[in-house]
């Protein structure tokens, strides 16, 4: 994998934006140079190319991004690419159809741009049929060994087998450091007398885990281990393991040594700026888009349900602070009227049928814009959360106090890379999904997220 601004991109999946970008830019110079093919030469007024291109390749990459056509650990069938990519081209059209009519600098021609959308749709197609053949054979995977046999190891086991052709890694074997007891496939155990060094330098390793939870007493070569780190081999701690390849840390394989000595969970008046200043220009913008949407959504609450429309509820900031979010109401009025406070179910019941619609589209969130200019809330960053559930998951799970380190968010990364969460499980394993945000955080995460949040939004994921 690729290390950007602290958050890890799959080499392959890199490879696959680069060569769909070529792609993309490549099918106006080529669509516009098929349409006068004929031995007239391009218009004046068509050059230069090179501004077209790069619209045409943002606005796709964009729409294909918030489709969820680059997303890490991708799963879908040829049916569900299909489909994602149909929308993506057709909104991709409408998108390039309005650019032209406010830029008509950018225009190259009905017939040279539906020629250069054909064939960038094509190219595409190709590209992906490629990818997906590609990561099927096990193209770019390292290969890796595993030091352990225990629980912890088949954690590892566990993970790779569940993303299959999706994973980054190809682990080659286990080897055991003591112990009788093994959680591992047996058959891939290495039974080998073999030095450490000899051993991946024999099986071409390219990187060790450590999955040991003993390390005293001879429980870890750390002599050989230095010798393959010294060759070049990457030696990874299982906590950084598990951050890279499923981009959350783990709670149940972490420590407090390894918090500490871990890269991350930066702060300072510069990142602090510009995390502001980024949160006031994509919050204007949103406002000034989404304001005839909030009008009718508070006309529909209003008609639906008498109460108030917008939902006053007391929240958990960052440094453990209060403050009152602010969004439309989607339940019943006396939806906790016993006074305990409650998840919210699948199917809720107290929920209005203008809610249920509302919280589909996420639109019972744009209030939660004010908040942001308020300096309450950020737009990306850890769901906030009521402070009755705070202290009953702080004493419940380890850690959770880390999460108020930085503004809670509209949106984040827990809520974009997992459902709606109605249990302690549930609020444990979007915890480790935070941990990773805090400890990660950047402009550049930041926008993922938000086109993330928009696939979210398009597909309905994890609506409750």
């Amino acid at each position: 994998m690729i290390r950007f601004f602290r958050h890890y991109v799959p080499l392959n999946l890199l490879l696959l934006v680069l060569s769909e970008t070529l792609i993309l830019g490549g099918a106006i110079y080529a669509g516009v140079n098929a349409r006068f093919i004929d031995g007239n030469s391009i218009p004046g007024d068509l050059q230069p190319l090179f501004p077209k291109a790069l619209a045409f390749t943002l606005v796709m990459l964009g729409l294909m991004t918030a489709s969820g056509l680059y997303s890490t650990g991708w799963q879908g069938g040829v049916r569900m690419l299909l489909q994602r990519l149909g929308i993506s081209f057709g909104l991709g059209l409408l998108a390039m159809s309005l650019l032209f009519y406010f830029f008509p600098v950018l225009l190259v021609g009905r017939g040279a741009f539906l020629l250069s959308f054909g064939l960038a749709l094509a190219g595409i197609m190709l590209s992906r049929a490629l990818f997906i053949r590609w990561a099927r054979v096990g193209a770019l995977k390292t290969r890796a060994l595993v030091i352990g046999t225990g629980s912890r190891a088949a954690h590892v086991e566990a993970l790779l087998t569940k993303r299959h052709h999706s994973s980054n890694t190809q682990v080659i074997g286990y080897l055991a450091m003591g112990g009788s007891h093994h959680f591992v496939d047996h058959g891939r155990i290495l039974d080998t007398q073999e030095s450490l060094p000899d051993l991946t330098a024999r099986l071409q390793i390219s990187e060790i885990i450590l999955a040991v939870r003993d390390r005293r007493n001879g429980g870890m070569p750390v002599q050989d281990l230095l010798k393959c780190k010294l060759r070049g081999i990457r030696v990874m701690e299982l906590s950084s393991f598990f951050e890279r390849e499923n981009g959350h840390l783990q709670i149940d394989s972490m420590n407090a040594s390894w918090l500490i000595l871990a890269e991350g969970f930066h702060q300072g008046i510069v990142r602090d700026t510009i995390k502001r200043l980024f949160d006031l220009v994509v919050s204007a913008g949103l406002l000034a888009v989404s304001l005839p949407v909030m009008a009718l959504t508070a006309l529909a609450v209003k008609l639906e349900s008498p109460g108030p429309v917008l939902y006053r509820q007391e929240r958990v900031g960052q440094n453990g602070r209060h403050f009152t979010i602010l969004k439309f109401r989607s339940m019943c009025v006396d939806a906790e009227k016993d006074g305990t406070p409650r998840w919210a179910r699948k199917n809720d019941s107290r929920i209005t049928l203008t809610g249920r619609c509302i919280r589909r589209t996420r639109i019972d969130e744009l209030p939660q814009i004010f908040n942001v200019f308020f300096g309450e809330m950020s737009f990306v960053g850890p769901r906030p959360e009521r402070p009755y559930f705070v202290e009953d998951l702080t004493q419940k799970i380890p850690y959770y106090g880390v999460r108020h380190t930085v503004k809670p968010g509209i949106t984040g990364w827990a809520q974009v890379r997992y459902p709606y969460g109605a249990t302690d499980e549930d609020a444990m394993h979007k915890l480790q999904y935070d941990l990773y945000y805090v400890k990660n955080h950047s402009l550049f995460l930041d926008l993922m997220i938000l086109f993330q949040t928009a696939q979210v939004v398009l597909w309905g994921k994890g609506v409750r």
